[in-house]
């Protein structure tokens, strides 16, 4: 059974503030938190009786809360809970910047689900770190770990402010971001590394970030000159862009 006060702190964590004071999030799912057990300790699990018998080795630290399924819809940010939820510590800010790896950089994202989306797909095309502007949605709310799929165990993700970031690389470092008057993607040679600029979902990348971009590229829609949508969804674009970046370094490599 689970306390007034944990109910209240747990639903207090809802808050950017209250995460950023505590410097913890909440997880919920048993593939979200399955994930996360693995890299990070966790602080507190509630979670039905069947769940904790099932992982009661990886919780030998943790404040644990046995719970009924109704108990668990009190404390749930879910629609429809799934047997558990966590509260884990946020993780540890990123290492020094590797030159020899894709990155994304996201310029003020603003959709929680764009956001899990993006960190996913950067998950499934081995891109371990995002750089994140400062004003982009926080990475720690529970819309945002959700969606992410327990992907947020395996992506470091920091904020930083973009302009200062992007101009403490070297000046021929590879930035590379999507606009309607870029290079055609499929046919423009892409660097194995490089940063990949992805951005806001109404106005794209802002015009001093824009003004950093030294390889501009398109996302052409298909046939030419046919009327399309105005725009791709950004986790879409995130998406083909990481892919067309892969798919020429595999065929380089044979």
């Amino acid at each position: 059974m689970i306390s007034k006060a944990r109910l209240k702190y747990i639903h207090s964590l809802e808050r950017k503030k209250i995460r950023k004071e505590e410097g913890v999030f909440v997880a919920e799912g048993p593939k979200v938190v399955g994930d996360l057990l693995q890299v990070l300790p966790v602080k507190m699990v509630v979670a039905t009786t069947d769940w904790l018998e099932q992982h009661a080795s990886s919780l030998s630290h943790a404040e644990v809360i046995a719970v009924s399924e109704d108990e668990l819809r009190k404390v749930s940010f879910l629609q429809h809970p799934q047997d558990v939820l966590a509260v884990f510590p946020q993780k540890d800010s990123l290492h020094a910047f590797d030159s020899r790896q894709c990155a994304l950089a996201l310029d003020d994202i603003q959709d929680p689900g764009n956001l899990g989306t993006i960190i996913r797909i950067a998950d499934w095309f081995g891109i371990e770190r995002v750089y994140c502007s400062l004003s982009t949605v926080d990475v720690y709310s529970p819309k945002v770990v959700q969606a992410t799929m327990g992907s947020i165990a395996r992506v470091n993700v920091e904020y930083v402010d973009l302009v200062e970031f992007m101009d403490s690389l070297p000046d021929d470092y590879p930035v590379y971001g999507t606009f309607l008057d870029g290079e055609n993607i499929y046919s423009r040679p892409l660097t194995p590394n490089g940063l990949i600029v992805m951005g806001n979902e109404g106005n794209g990348i802002s015009p001093q970030v824009a003004e950093r971009v030294n390889r501009r590229l398109l996302i052409p829609n298909y046939p030419e000159g046919r009327d399309t949508a105005d725009s791709l969804n950004v986790a879409i674009a995130t998406a083909i862009t990481c892919a067309e970046f892969r798919r020429q370094t595999w065929m380089n490599k044979s």
